[in-house]
């Protein structure tokens, strides 16, 4: 008579190293986080140390020192027989996680999911007010405080990276600022990485169409906008702050903000170095510079209509309904 063939058994290690890669994995970013997007040139471990120094510092100043918060039990633990392999696995997986998983921390580095750029989240933290206040004394003191991080963009709100979703998160986030009676100039930016079913002229569209819906008076600006709407999308999670002073800070660059005049001028000097061919580019000059007015005036009226646009199309979609 034939035996069954017995189940092979499985080592108990490779459920705990399967488990601790899904652990792994999940740290990333995702829809419904607030924090920010840090790029840097090449070397994401030094700018992930150099961005907890700095935050840190700051917050101290701002919220005080740290206080942990402990993460709260999603499920009640169980006593069961030593030979169940999932009661197993759990508890040697606890075992292995570091204090840090243990606690919820006010900054922690998650995976972006794009090259180059380093995720913080946040915890009982203004992302916008932090970064503002970093570059605000940077901007003052002229003090490099950072090697490899390059821009800090705060993320105050997240949503799923659809055109369906993004209007209709857009029309309750941006009511603080543009609401009426509350009215102001803008600007959009916008960044896509590791995503190609987004439109970038869809997505100005749409926010700028949501922006004048909520008042008709908001104005777009280019040059001098009270308020710039920020939105970096990476992969299937578009990221959004609104931001002021975004020129004057260098388009939140905190190797370029904290540059002092003198390096500035010194710059601008060697750039302007006789040569031989300076009198055929005085003769340019003047032209030039009227085509890049005349270019600013075109991205300004074509925002404007994107902007008409984009609200009759919010409109007819809302009718629709």
């Amino acid at each position: 008579m034939a035996t069954e063939p017995r189940a092979k058994k499985r080592n108990k290690s490779a459920f705990v190293s399967h488990a601790a890669k899904k652990h792994r994995g999940s740290r990333e970013l995702e829809v419904g986080m607030q924090g920010l997007l840090i790029t840097c040139n090449m070397n994401e471990k030094k700018c992930t140390a150099e961005a907890y120094s700095l935050l840190n510092e700051y917050a101290d100043q701002l919220y005080g020192p740290e206080k942990f918060v402990e993460e709260p039990n999603s499920e009640d633990e169980e006593d069961d027989d030593d030979d169940d392999a999932e009661a197993a696995l759990e508890k040697e997986v606890k075992q292995i996680r570091t204090s840090t998983q243990k606690h919820l921390r006010r900054f922690q580095a998650l995976d972006s999911g794009a090259n180059n750029v380093v995720f913080i989240r946040t915890l009982n933290i203004e992302p916008d007010k932090l970064v503002h206040y970093i570059l605000k004394d940077l901007y003052v003191t002229k003090k490099k405080k950072t090697r490899a991080i390059l821009r800090m963009l705060p993320v105050s709100g997240s949503c799923k990276a659809f055109m369906e979703e993004i209007p209709k998160y857009f029309e309750t986030f941006l009511e603080p600022w543009f609401k009426a009676p509350k009215k102001a100039t803008f600007q959009i930016v916008y960044k896509a990485r590791n995503n190609s079913h987004m439109s970038r002229d869809d997505v100005i569209r749409a926010l700028a169409g949501v922006v004048i819906n909520l008042n008709p008076e908001n104005k777009v600006d280019l040059n001098n906008a009270e308020y710039t709407i920020i939105v970096e999308i990476i992969k299937g999670v578009c990221c959004v702050s609104v931001v002021q002073d975004y020129i004057l800070f260098r388009k939140y660059n905190l190797q370029e903000v904290a540059k002092n005049d003198i390096e500035g001028k010194l710059k601008k000097n060697i750039c302007a170095l006789p040569s031989e061919n300076d009198s055929r580019q005085e003769s340019k000059e003047p032209s030039d510079a009227r085509e890049l007015k005349m270019k600013d005036g075109q991205d300004e009226q074509e925002l404007e209509q994107s902007a008409g646009n984009g609200k009759g199309s919010l409109q007819e979609q809302k009718s629709g309904e």
